[in-house]
């Protein structure tokens, strides 16, 4: 339960979120820097507080008098398990696990009723905290025991690099952190970087690189030979990027800016290119449940045609024998396996073997897919 304190800041931060095209956790953030006197516990109280409210907003408006506030909204959340409606056949499917009602649809299409509830109340739940141990740095087996009478930790049951940390902790001000020893990833992103199956010398391009996720985890592959690109259209996410790479001792590594000339030297020469494509993040909602109540058919439509638009630009820089990883953090099939039978029919690519995917699980990774294709002769 929030006292006063707590309770007014996490009222605050609704409203002033409401209509904010931040995602969730990057205004949190935002918001506690700006206000230092909100300490560690009243964070974590608050942030909690805030993410099950959001998450089950759905079912909570249904319940609360018209117009529902952020205030009725909490009083009710501390007072109610949402699971007590799931069995409530007079409410309909999509508000008894808080789902707009046209992405639930899309949903069952998809997987069918059943499923599609499974994987709505798996997004209502926390996500584990999971990282990954940076391989050219120390060993899985080295962290674990370093920390085995510090945290309640467990090895990931699937990557070789992850940790799972049952309670959270302030990683950030971990030694072992700023030492580059491990970085905050979930496990399905871990077994999505590791679908680059790189041999020592090759060229690599990271054509979505963000702040350098996914070329942190493949990075090991290199054995520091060979160069890494990270390309991408935002400035400030590939200067997190490179501040990254420098903790990690990563050096076999080059940031490409979206005016960066230098990008036209390196066409028809990668021998991976990875698209981390920008997508609805189904199956990441778990981290971010505010983007649920962002969905749109339309929205979905721009975003598989934004996919194809970068999927056909990277392949300008495939060498004739490479290899492209095309990945993102959805669980929808029109983004996922529909692209691939796209890609397939539309461009000089073949998918090699079946495509990697995971969907939401309790204690378990988040949605990710990824595809391995070479260019068709």
């Amino acid at each position: 339960m929030a006292n006063a304190f707590q309770k007014y800041h996490l009222l605050r931060i609704l409203d002033l979120f409401e209509g904010e095209t931040l995602p969730l956790d990057i205004f949190l953030s935002h918001y506690f820097r700006a206000n230092k006197a909100v300490g560690a516990k009243d964070r974590r109280t608050i942030c909690e507080a805030i993410y099950g409210m959001i998450r089950w907003c759905g079912l909570l408006d249904h319940l609360l008098p018209k117009p529902p506030t952020w205030e009725s909204r909490f009083s009710l959340f501390t007072s109610i398990n949402p699971h007590d409606f799931l069995q409530k056949e007079e409410i309909p499917a999509h508000i008894r696990v808080s789902f707009p009602k046209e992405f639930f649809q899309i949903l069952e299409r998809a997987f069918g009723e059943k499923k599609a509830q499974e994987l709505c109340l798996a997004s209502n739940q926390t996500a584990p905290t999971t990282i990954r141990v940076n391989s050219t740095k120390i060993s899985r087996d080295s962290l674990l025991e370093k920390w085995k009478e510090l945290y309640s930790v467990s090895p990931s049951t699937i990557s070789p690099d992850g940790i799972i940390f049952h309670k959270k902790i302030n990683f950030f001000s971990l030694p072992e952190f700023k030492e580059g020893l491990f970085e905050i990833q979930d496990e399905g992103s871990q077994l999505v970087a590791s679908l680059l199956e790189i041999v020592p010398g090759q060229q690599i391009l990271d054509y979505c690189a963000g702040s350098g996720g996914k070329t942190l985890a493949f990075a090991p592959q290199t054995k520091k030979r060979g160069q890494i690109f990270l390309h991408d259209i935002r400035p400030r996410a590939l200067l997190e990027a490179k501040k990254r790479l420098k903790r990690a001792g990563i050096h076999n590594a080059q940031i490409l800016l979206p005016t960066d000339t230098h990008k036209e030297t390196l066409k028809g020469r990668m021998d991976w290119v990875l698209v981390d494509a920008p997508c609805s993040g189904s199956g990441t909602l778990r981290r971010n449940p505010d983007m649920k109540w962002k969905f749109s058919s339309e929205l979905l439509e721009r975003v598989v045609q934004e996919q194809r638009k970068i999927v056909t630009e990277a392949l300008d820089y495939l060498s004739p024998k490479g290899h492209l990883v095309y990945a993102t953090c959805s669980i929808l099939p029109q983004e996922n396996e529909e692209q691939v039978a796209f890609f397939e029919k539309e461009l000089p690519l073949l998918c090699i073997k079946p495509p990697f995917s995971s969907t939401p699980q309790k204690g378990g990774m988040d949605g990710f897919f990824g595809a391995v294709f070479r260019r068709r002769s």
